[in-house]
């Protein structure tokens, strides 16, 4: 589409300030439609010259970081290269992925000459996680004699992931590794009977148990040949996150899930540095996500990615497939660190079932967030007849979801009720203590 230029009005208003003189001077309107000819003249060769110069001939590429984080700045460039015959000035709008916010009132100006090649650089903020595919520029190229102007669009796709934030991650101070393995490693000796770690071989001695005879062994070299084992020290620490309707509220103005992904990758990385296998399954109506427990940095960046793309639901959770589904994919003993919120006894009866039927073989850890408005509410002095009615139902509220609490408590599952600000440090402390009373 062509459009004029301001110059070009601006030069039109001037020429109509000939109008007047036409009242003194007879030739004055002969001037005006002579000048009014050639004006309108010149524009149509201004956008001839601008039309005959292709799109194509402007080149646009877009390097990005490999990923970003939540609040941390990076650098983006974009490399221009001017393939036309004529100099290029064009004026950018971009639309950027809603992870950056709103990057289409953001102005840019790339001036080109023929065959010239020219970088931007700028460096963005991602406010929100998530992976990012859309994207476009929206272009308006300026005519040779900037009397017009030619706007076009063009598709330059984003292919990014925003992950959550990693600072806070980086930033906490954990023990270091010798001191990991004397304070947790030395003291996290599991129960007889509830896994061993193969670690050698021996010769078998009267006195022994036969349970230990390795009859291959004993075969291929002609002696009895006994397994020997070890203490088992890494444990398994597997994440489930409940993404529906329990978590998509906000509190104090922030998504109660972006805290709950928050804690979730605190415990991923405190786990991955106690050298422990470390699972996730995120699930609301079904399972978005299932990564078994593994170990090392591999294992921490598979739940990175899956956590980048979590996103919360509006349906109630559906507990007995998800747990189910937990039962299937996961047998040995583990951490089952279960993120989740709960409202009464009835309302929460399936998780409260669930949860503690994770009893004998894992240890059940729910990490409830609690809502300080409402335990504002609730301890609020009403000032009329309406506050009084809110107050009551608040601490009505408060009393029911207790009473859900205890009762998972009594079927033997731990229980952190943290406000949502607060999650990440309670759970990794929490994750900490376990580690150190070898309760896992």
């Amino acid at each position: 589409m062509i459009v004029p230029s301001r110059p070009w009005f601006i030069g039109a208003a001037a020429l109509a300030c000939l109008a007047p003189l036409g009242f003194w001077w007879s030739g004055a309107l002969t001037l005006l439609v002579v000048a009014d000819v050639v004006w309108v003249a010149a524009l149509i060769v201004d956008a001839w010259r601008v039309v005959s110069e292709p799109w194509d001939t402007l080149e646009v590429t877009r390097e990005t970081p490999p990923a970003f984080s939540v609040g941390r700045a990076l650098p983006v460039r974009w490399r221009w290269h001017n393939r036309g015959r004529r100099a290029a000035h064009v004026e950018v709008r971009e639309l950027f992925p809603a992870a950056f916010g709103d990057g289409w009132n953001v102005r840019r100006i790339v001036s080109l000459a023929p065959g010239a090649v020219a970088w931007e650089e700028t460096a963005l903020t991602p406010r929100e996680r998530g992976h990012a595919r859309e994207g476009r520029l929206f272009l308006r190229r300026r005519g040779p004699w900037g009397l017009v102007w030619r706007h076009g669009a063009r598709a330059l796709a984003w292919d990014v992931t925003v992950f959550p934030d990693l600072q806070a991650v980086a930033l906490r101070a954990l023990p270091t590794q010798a001191q990991r393995r004397r304070e947790v490693g030395l003291r996290n000796v599991r129960r007889l009977g509830e896994g061993r770690v193969f670690e050698s071989l021996r010769e078998w001695v009267p006195g022994d148990d036969t349970r230990t005879i390795d009859w291959k062994a004993t075969a291929k070299r002609g002696k009895p040949m006994a397994r020997q084992y070890e203490d088992e020290r890494r444990q398994q620490v597997l994440i489930v996150i409940d993404a529906g309707r329990m978590l998509t509220a906000k509190s104090e103005g922030r998504a109660r899930l972006e805290s709950v992904i928050d804690a979730a990758l605190q415990l991923a990385y405190a786990a991955v540095e106690h050298d422990d296998n470390v699972g996730l399954m995120v699930f609301a109506d079904e399972v978005q996500h299932f990564i078994a427990p593994a170990r090392g940095r591999r294992a921490l960046r598979q739940i990175l990615e899956a956590l980048a793309t979590v996103e919360g639901k509006l349906v109630e959770p559906d507990y007995p497939m998800a747990f189910a589904h937990l039962a299937a994919h996961n047998r040995k003993r583990a951490l089952t660190v279960v993120f989740t919120d709960v409202i009464d006894r009835t309302a929460s009866d399936a998780l409260v079932a669930h949860v503690g039927s994770l009893r004998p073989r894992h240890l059940p850890l729910a990490v409830a967030l609690r809502n300080p408005e409402l335990e504002r509410l609730a301890s609020a002095r009403p000032a009329q007849v309406s506050d009084a009615f809110e107050r009551a139902a608040a601490e009505e509220l408060l009393q029911a979801r207790e009473e859900a609490l205890a009762d998972m408590r009594g079927r033997g599952v731990l229980i952190l009720d943290v406000p949502p600000s607060g999650a990440a440090k309670a759970v990794v402390e929490q994750y900490t203590q376990l580690k150190r009373r070898a309760a896992i």
